[in-house]
């Protein structure tokens, strides 16, 4: 069994941790002007400029049993949807406001068509809420908010109260949570300082500005809504970006290179490594730096090996498809997951007895019986490990389940070190196997 213990959280991320690759969906009005998820506020869109795209949302050619067909064939086992984004308009039919998908030409509930299509295929589901909502007339104006800008902004923002936002948030997050059967993610987005915040942020502050320009915890009145929570669904588990710790860790557009503790404590975490195909997270029409068919799985190698999830976000289209780059992209998981999905379900990061070799990564299987090396620079003939002489029952390529040969201490010399003690050479082909990043399974003694 793993030695590795991780924080105990109030959710069940038992299932989570094992399943270890998901899909992000980013869908919502912005999906229209297709050049930024936050395009509302780079380019300072005031409502009334903004009301075209909500007049004009059709996505008629959504099939929700497509996506997950295609969440399924690319080895994702579990999917988080945008409920509502920062824009404030919202995915499901809630009764809390007008500016909802029911109320568009496309008139049905993404989200219910969302939960039932992906629980069919036997995928785990999650609902992303923005804690932000630039839309809602009691939200205050802060260093983020497309108004903030304004000649008139103080006089917009006189009145408004974050304490009925606050019950917003509750009375909608209750709804999520009640009239769409179990929900194993509840993904909020996100908390941030205003004037001390980065420059980028803080050069927006004006002394009018409410809560320092910012909002955290206290605004979010996040320990009420996270008690609320807990009290309908207790095992869903929670993202930290309320402020305040609950279940997974989820750093974004970076990748952690150890596995990630908890600062206060340095208790390792169960985390989540937020990625995407491209640069944005909505539909971006003609945004061109789309990640090569190797960086995609060397960055889900990469987060497992030091006990990581990955969850890689698809944009849809305004007419709710997946264009072609994402299935370009979905693809080459599928491909790879088809044959090599047995070193990364049910894997973290391998036992610290282990040293991967140059230029590869280790998974462990999380009842320590098989070590997987991924190799994601391939050498020429031999592949080398240490330590690892006599503790070998068998290894194979995991793509095609061909035996490879390796030879114990074969460099052994009077002038060995405790380095080089133990070594193991894996005899491979001069030529790579025609697989990104092909993986050694070893079945351990």
């Amino acid at each position: 069994m793993s030695s590795y213990k991780v924080k105990k959280t109030p959710g069940n991320t038992e299932w989570f941790m094992h399943d270890r690759f998901g899909m992000f969906i980013h869908f919502g009005l912005f999906s229209m002007p297709a050049r930024n998820e936050w395009i509302k506020t780079l380019e300072f869109i005031p409502e009334d400029k903004y009301q075209k795209y909500f007049d004009n949302f059709n996505p008629d050619l959504f099939d929700a049993k497509e996506w997950a067909k295609k969440a399924k064939e690319a080895g994702m086992k579990y999917a988080v949807l945008t409920a509502k984004h920062h824009e404030g308009f919202c995915m499901f039919d809630s009764q809390y406001t007008n500016y909802k998908i029911t109320n568009t030409a496309f008139g049905r509930d993404v989200v219910r068509e969302f939960v039932d299509a992906f629980r069919a295929e036997g995928l785990r589901v999650g609902l992303y809420y923005s804690l932000v909502d630039w839309y809602h007339p009691e939200f205050p104006i802060d260093v983020l908010h497309p108004r903030r800008n304004d000649e008139n902004a103080e006089e917009l923002d006189r009145g408004r109260d974050m304490k009925k936002y606050a019950q917003y948030m509750r009375n909608q997050v209750r709804e999520l949570l009640t009239n769409y059967g179990q929900i194993d993610i509840l993904w909020f987005d996100f908390s941030y300082k205003g004037k001390d915040a980065a420059p980028w942020r803080s050069k927006e502050y004006r002394p009018w500005m409410q809560h320092n320009g910012g909002k955290e915890q206290n605004e979010w009145e996040a320990e009420e809504l996270l008690k609320m929570v807990r009290e309908l669904q207790p095992e869903v588990i929670i993202n930290n970006r309320t402020r305040i710790d609950q279940d997974i860790w989820t750093p974004e557009q970076y990748q952690p290179l150890d596995w990630v503790k908890d600062k206060t404590t340095g208790e390792l975490v169960p985390w989540e490594a937020c990625q995407t195909f491209s640069g944005s997270w909505g539909y971006f029409r003609d945004e061109m730096t789309w990640k090569s068919p190797k960086m995609l799985i060397d960055l889900l190698i990469n987060t497992v090996s030091v006990g990581g999830n990955l969850i890689m976000n698809v944009g849809p289209t305004a007419r709710g498809y997946f264009d072609y780059r994402a299935n370009e992209a979905l693809s080459v998981y599928a491909e790879w997951m088809k044959y090599n999905s047995r070193s990364i379900y049910g894997c973290t990061m391998a036992e610290p007895e282990f040293t991967a070799p140059r230029g590869a990564r280790l998974t462990q299987s999380l009842d320590g019986k098989k070590l997987y090396v991924h190799i994601m620079e391939y050498p020429h003939a031999f592949l080398e490990m240490n330590n690892m002489a006599g503790k070998i029952e068998y290894a194979q390529f995991l793509h095609d389940g061909s035996e490879v040969i390796y030879y114990e201490n074969a460099f052994t010399t009077d002038q060995d070190t405790k380095e080089t003690a133990g070594m193991v050479a894996f005899a491979i082909p001069a030529v790579q196997p025609n697989v990104i990043d092909p993986v050694i399974e070893v079945i351990l003694k």
